[in-house]
C-alpha cells in the first residue's frame, strides 16, 4: 500500500483528501505546514507528497527547498494560485506535477496513480542506457556521469530516459510532455523547459554550456550522439 503525505493548513481539506485517498486504497499521513511536513516525511518516508503552497510557518516553496536536499520523492503541488510563474517556481524547485484548485477528486487520484506508475514501473526491466560517460539504469533508476551519482526527480529521470533512448533525435516540447504526462490532463509546454533546466543543473559540468542535453532552436531538445561525446 502506497503512503501519501498530504500537506495543507486547512483541516477540512486534510480530512477530505485523507478520506478519499483511503477509499481508493492509499495510506495517508498529514501535516499542517511545511515544517511539520519535513518532520513527518523523515519518519514516514511517503511514496508521494500532495503539497499545498500557501501555508503559515513554512509554505510549500520553502518546504521544497529543504525536501529536495533530502529526498527525490515525487511531489504534486496543490495550488489555488493561477499565475504561471507560481507553477514554474514550484517545478523549478523539483515538483513533478501540479493541480490547480478547485479540482476533481477523480482527476487528482488519476494524477497520483500516473506519477506513481512512472516511478514504480521501469520503462524496460533491466535496460541500461549508456551514451558517452552518462549511464541510466531504468530498473534501479540510477543515473551516473562518470563515477558521479546524479539524483533526479521522477520527471527528470523519465525525461532523460526518453532523450537517451534516441541520441541525436530531436524531440519537440509537445512530444516530451506527452511522454511525461500523457495527453489526458492540462499540459503546459513550459513545464518541459523547467525540467530541462533542472536536469542540466544536475547533469552538466557547465549548465550554461551544455554538452549532453542540447537545445535545437525552434524545434526542441536532443541528447548528444555518441560520436560528439567521444
Amino acid at each position: 500500500m502506497k503512503t501519501i503525505l498530504i500537506v495543507d493548513d486547512k483541516l477540512s481539506a486534510l480530512r477530505l483528501l485523507a478520506d478519499y485517498l483511503a477509499e481508493n486504497g492509499f495510506r495517508t499521513v498529514t501535516a499542517k505546514n511545511g515544517r511539520e511536513a519535513l518532520f513527518v516525511s523523515r519518519h514516514e518516508k511517503p511514496d508521494l507528497v500532495l503539497l499545498d503552497i500557501m501555508m503559515p510557518e513554512m509554505d510549500g516553496f520553502e518546504f521544497m527547498r529543504h525536501f529536495r536536499k533530502e529526498r527525490a520523492t515525487p511531489v504534486i503541488m496543490l495550488t489555488a494560485r493561477l499565475e504561471e510563474t507560481d507553477k514554474v517556481a514550484g517545478l523549478e524547485l523539483g515538483a513533478d506535477d501540479y493541480v490547480t484548485k478547485p479540482f476533481g477528486m477523480a482527476e487528482l487520484v488519476a494524477r497520483i496513480r500516473a506519477v506513481l506508475r512512472r516511478v514504480n514501473e521501469p520503462l524496460a526491466t533491466g535496460e541500461v542506457l549508456r551514451v558517452g560517460d552518462v549511464t541510466l539504469d531504468k530498473q534501479t533508476r540510477f543515473v551516473t556521469v562518470g563515477e558521479r551519482r546524479v539524483d533526479l526527480t521522477p520527471s527528470e529521470f523519465d525525461l532523460l530516459a526518453v532523450l537517451m533512448a534516441a541520441p541525436g533525435q530531436v524531440f519537440s516540447r509537445a512530444q516530451l510532455l506527452e511522454r511525461l504526462k500523457g495527453d489526458q490532463f492540462e499540459n503546459v509546454e513550459r513545464t518541459v523547459d523547467v525540467h530541462i533546466r533542472n536536469l542540466r543543473t544536475k547533469l552538466e559540468p557547465d549548465p550554461a554550456q551544455p554538452r549532453y542535453v542540447l537545445t535545437v532552436f525552434g524545434l526542441g531538445y536532443r541528447f548528444s550522439s555518441e560520436d560528439t561525446l567521444s
